[in-house]
């Protein structure tokens, strides 16, 4: 299995060979031997063992057993002791969901803190066919079908292609020792209940069944590195960035069909679950929005707004009478001249006698109105934004000059009539954001 393994590492993970890595080991078979071939063909690893817990003394020895390979091979090991059933209690999921949480977030860690490039896992061909089982029975796409990838960032399983067997067998011949986790014979857990009652039948069935489940596996692979490429250009057609907001063409992405797998293939990376509210959105009212965890997506007229979620920002920022210049949270220039020059957007004259000090800079709220330079009457500042086509990100990220209350200028776009220099003004102010 040397010689393959290698092989495998040559075809598939040649990056592997001069990386800094770690390797999870559990004390089982397929850990144990994963240690074994990364020793054997030259790699620079730290073991690092995951202990949860949950089976009392055995869980103890598992630990202990690590401890011994890692110190018969004269290698590092991390060892970290989790209170599993504690952290389950406190959080949504199952024990399983809890473990490989924990397990996950500690490798991160450690990758960031050791400077490591890889985490090595000892996943194999059966652990794959097991979560395309479970996949298939709740519903999947081409990723869930495509079982465990055979890297996924950092994670790296470099025995993704061997067999529970080969792996089994290797070990029995090299006489190595491993330690047997009871939990996995308790058909009360899904996977164990497809690894011990529902693959076997199906080996039974097809004597060849993993070979042409690998060979699936290739071909959901190469299918999907299709359909990745495709939607990659898709995007950059249609997926339009500027200041880190992205703009959508919604005629553009109605076009596409069939609809509803296009929005699933464009969007999901961005975290969206709720499939049928963002296929709403296209036909929504301007406004319109929804979210994920990490972003939120904007109906603005004929495009879809997709942005990273911030935090709202209600904050005021006063500017005294002799301050000059600011930079939080825009950055302002504020100078007395003696004429007006030509108006420029980002610039503005105000009679300086008919402002209240300290000026305050804060965002628009609802309600807001001012009497817009130019106009007799006042206008809604909502209104206003309609009738300046401005989108839904940007006025919330818009910013007013006020006077109290009153709005001195909506910087960048409009100033106020009530505050224009005329022909009593006696001190003449000019604002300049540089924005």
């Amino acid at each position: 299995m040397l010689e393959e393994f290698n092989k495998e590492i040559k075809d598939r993970f040649s990056f592997l060979q001069k990386a800094s890595l770690l390797v999870a080991c559990s004390g089982g078979v397929d850990s144990v031997v994963l240690t074994h071939l990364c020793v054997k063909s030259g790699f620079k690893i730290i073991l690092v063992h995951c202990n949860f817990n949950l089976r009392g003394k055995e869980s103890d020895e598992d630990e202990q057993f690590v401890r011994r390979l890692a110190n018969q091979f004269k290698v590092e090991v991390l060892v970290k002791s989790f209170d599993t059933k504690h952290y389950t209690q406190n959080h949504k999921g199952s024990i399983q969901m809890a473990a490989r949480t924990l397990r996950y977030e500690w490798f991160a860690q450690l990758a960031a803190e050791r400077k490591i490039d890889y985490i090595l896992t000892a996943h194999h061909l059966d652990d794959s066919l097991e979560t395309f089982l479970i996949n298939l029975s709740r519903g999947t796409g081409i990723d869930g079908l495509s079982g465990i990838p055979a890297q996924n960032d950092k994670i790296v399983r470099p025995l993704i292609g061997f067999s529970r067997a080969e792996i089994l067998q290797y070990a029995k011949n090299e006489n190595f020792s491993w330690r047997e986790d009871s939990s996995n014979m308790e058909s009360k857990y899904l996977r164990n209940k497809i690894r011990l009652e529902i693959a076997p039948k199906l080996k039974e069935l097809q004597p060849a069944f993993l070979k042409n489940f690998k060979q699936t596996q290739v071909h959901l692979e190469q299918t999907n590195s299709l359909i990745k490429n495709h939607i990659n250009q898709v995007k950059e057609n249609l997926f339009k960035e500027k200041n880190g907001v992205i703009s959508i063409d919604i005629e553009a992405l109605s076009a596409l069909k069939p609809q509803k797998a296009y929005l699933y293939q464009l969007f999901k990376e961005y975290g969206f679950k709720e499939w049928d509210d963002v296929y709403g959105l296209l036909t929504a009212m301007s406004g319109k929005e929804i979210h994920s965890t990490t972003h939120r997506l904007v109906k603005d007229r004929t495009d879809l707004i997709l942005s990273t979620k911030e935090t709202k920002s209600r904050q005021t920022f006063l500017i005294e009478k002799d301050e000059l210049k600011t930079t939080i949270p825009i950055p302002l220039t504020i100078e007395e001249v003696e004429i007006m020059e030509k108006g420029a957007p980002n610039v503005v004259f105000l009679d300086k006698e008919k402002l209240n000090y300290p000026l305050i800079l804060r965002n628009w709220q609802k309600g807001d109105y001012f009497y817009p330079s130019g106009m007799k009457g006042k206008k809604k500042l909502s209104k206003f934004f309609k009738d300046e086509k401005v989108d839904v990100l940007s006025k919330e990220k818009q910013w007013l000059l006020c006077s109290g209350e009153h709005i001195v200028w909506v910087i960048g776009r409009r100033s106020d009539e009530r505050y224009k220099v005329d022909d009593s003004t006696k001190n003449i102010l000019k604002i300049t954001c540089s924005v």
